[in-house]
């Protein structure tokens, strides 16, 4: 048994892993954390990282670092995704990373992976639970600043697409005004299904039988979709929305301000102000498996690339 740690550094949040790791590969959750630092910020319009962002980072890395070192790991990887591979600066990030983790662990420090990879990783963390049966899986990770659709069965990864598209992206982008105007949200509309469509071209979703959503967005709206009072992890891991449920949920969040989804119980606050845009990618991710796949429902899965880079350690 090997006690590994996993950070995720995304557009928007920032996630820890640590796990036991057994010699069959399977995992034990020792400890679970999210931290929205918004690294991403302003990344699509000025193709750098901003020194504020890079600074939230390093105070909830910091925070980590203390949680790995206490609960005695002994490995650690830490993995960039769509914000850090499009900065023209991220060596500062590098550098910081490397300071606080190589502190704790000699020798780690961020990297950046390929779109390619950030799919295989969370197509390994989604679908572990699942009944080989109900393949072939598209999983779909929806990021802050990319979003990766991945299909696969029991046998492995047969097709993936990382699309520059995400809920900061779009936010940032297109939705300007709180709540947007109908401009606004038919612009993200026709961003959104170009950078699908790319997606669409490269893997054969129409040979897909079910639908895994994983990340925040998709956990929040499948938590809103089931009622929620507030959200509950537990409740949510592997639940599924049918598609006129997860359409209602989605048009209203488009719709709401900031302050009404702030209200919502399961809403983490750091969500309130982009989850528009994600409900936005989520809404053509529904019409394009219902028409290709004919599939009605999506299930999520709190297991995602998160998973799959502490099972990449070993």
């Amino acid at each position: 048994m090997t006690r590994v740690a996993a950070v995720d550094c995304g557009t928007n949040s920032l996630r820890l892993l640590i796990a036991d790791v057994d010699d069959h590969g399977s995992l034990r959750d020792v400890r679970r954390e999210m931290r929205v630092v918004r690294l991403g910020q302003g990344v699509d319009a000025t193709g750098r990282l901003a020194p504020e962002a890079i600074e939230r980072t390093r105070v909830a890395l910091v925070e980590y670092a203390g949680m790995i070192a206490d609960a005695g790991a002994t490995a650690a990887r830490m993995v960039a995704t769509s914000a850090t591979r499009d900065a023209s600066n991220r060596e500062d990030f590098f550098s910081m990373t490397r300071d606080v983790l190589g502190a704790v662990i000699p020798g780690a420090g961020a990297e950046v992976i390929t779109g390619d990879e950030e799919a295989r990783l969370s197509f390994t963390g989604a679908v572990g639970e699942l009944d080989s049966a109900q393949g072939p899986f598209v999983v779909v990770d929806l990021g802050g600043g990319s979003t990766e659709v991945v299909l696969g069965d029991a046998s492995g990864v047969h097709a993936a697409f990382s699309a520059d598209i995400g809920c900061v992206r779009i936010t940032e982008r297109c939705l300007h005004d709180d709540p947007p105007t109908h401009a606004q949200i038919e612009q993200a509309r026709a961003f959104t299904q170009e950078r699908l469509d790319e997606a669409f071209a490269r893997v054969p979703v129409e040979q897909a039988h079910t639908w895994v959503g994983v990340a925040g967005t998709m956990t929040t709206i499948a938590a809103l979709g089931l009622g929620m009072p507030e959200y509950d992890a537990d409740q949510v891991h592997l639940s599924s929305v049918a598609f006129p449920r997860l359409r209602e949920v989605c048009e209203s969040l488009v719709a709401m301000s900031v302050a009404e989804r702030s209200a919502l119980g399961p809403m983490h606050p750091g969500r309130a102000d982009v989850i528009g845009g994600g409900a936005i990618v989520t809404l053509a991710l529904a019409e394009a498996f219902e028409k290709k796949a004919g599939i009605d429902h999506l299930v999520v899965s709190e297991h995602d690339i998160l998973d799959g880079i502490a099972l990449s350690i070993g």
